[in-house]
């Protein structure tokens, strides 16, 4: 009778839920399973949906692609530097937002706005700033004598360019995170810290930053993921172009490319699988060190 009662709520359950699995299928695993399939197709008729070949024609093809290999260099040097400074400085500012300063609730929205704003909008306002005859910013490096810098036009600079635009339009959520786990670390552990005269930096190594590895974990994650399908950051801040010289041509980018310019459906969903196992790899590797140097406890 119990058993059967079991049963019966079970089946309720998956009814209620029954919706999301619908909408995450049709939306979610078919897409991801189609794509991995359309990676092998070697000969096919996409308009009748009738394919003549499969293989590994297309993953040959990419990575004997010159534009692929730079696709994955700029993606790997724009990871690089956008996560761990996006973190470094999230984690600075949530740490005063944290302290008693004035006007906390009014930093705390104008840190979060870039993050609600859309991309579109944002790129368009950083094309004026880095601008390199008219930008605010290389007004501001003259008043240090420096000499203005073609930001958006010199392929040096150009990675450059997104990079601080990224950090700029990721930092509101990841302090948010941040924020939150900072006030969750109970002030009893900080009241006896100073009983034993530890200074700031000694309670920042030993306290803060112990108790809140969970949340940089999580925002690491979350923003690494995040940087590795960076796309529409390079479409805006460049005119829909992967900046100059391909300087800022992305995996995303060149996926997009491959898709929408030259209906190249193979290489597309075969680059797709590629940079699917890059950030599974990488996220697997995170987890383990993360098991050995995050405190849950």
């Amino acid at each position: 009778m119990k058993k059967s009662k079991e049963i019966k709520n079970f089946l309720k359950g998956m009814l209620y839920l029954a919706p999301t699995f619908i909408i995450l299928g049709i939306f979610q695993i078919y897409p991801i399973i189609k794509a991995l399939a359309m990676s092998f197709y070697t000969k096919y008729n996409y308009f009748k949906h009738i394919v003549f070949e499969y293989g590994l024609d297309n993953y040959i093809s990419i990575f004997k692609d010159d534009n692929f290999i730079l696709a994955m260099k700029n993606t790997f040097i724009f990871v690089l530097g956008v996560v761990p400074l996006s973190i470094i400085i999230a984690t600075f500012l949530a740490m005063i937002l944290n302290s008693n300063i004035l006007f906390k609730k009014f930093f705390n929205s104008v840190l979060f706005l870039p993050f609600v704003t859309s991309t579109v909008a944002v790129s368009a306002v950083w094309r004026w700033i880095f601008h390199s005859e008219y930008g605010i910013l290389n007004h501001f490096l003259g008043l240090f004598g420096i000499d203005p810098i073609k930001w958006l036009i010199d392929p040096k600079w150009a990675m450059v360019s997104l990079i601080i635009l990224s950090i700029w339009k990721t930092l509101g959520y990841n302090i948010l995170i941040i924020l939150t786990g900072l006030q969750n670390i109970d002030n009893q552990y900080y009241n006896a810290a100073k009983i034993d005269s530890a200074n700031a930096w000694n309670r920042f190594i030993h306290i803060t930053l112990p108790l809140l590895s969970p949340t940089i974990f999580f925002v690491m994650i979350t923003s690494l993921i995040g940087a590795f399908k960076v796309f529409s950051e390079v479409y805006a801040l460049f005119h829909k172009m992967p900046g100059p010289v391909n300087s800022c041509l992305t995996m995303v980018y060149y996926i997009y490319d491959k898709l929408a310019n030259q209906f190249s459906y193979g290489i597309a969903s075969a680059a797709s699988v590629v940079l699917f196992a890059i950030i599974l790899v990488i996220t697997i590797v995170q987890l383990y060190i993360g098991r050995k140097m995050v405190h849950y406890k």
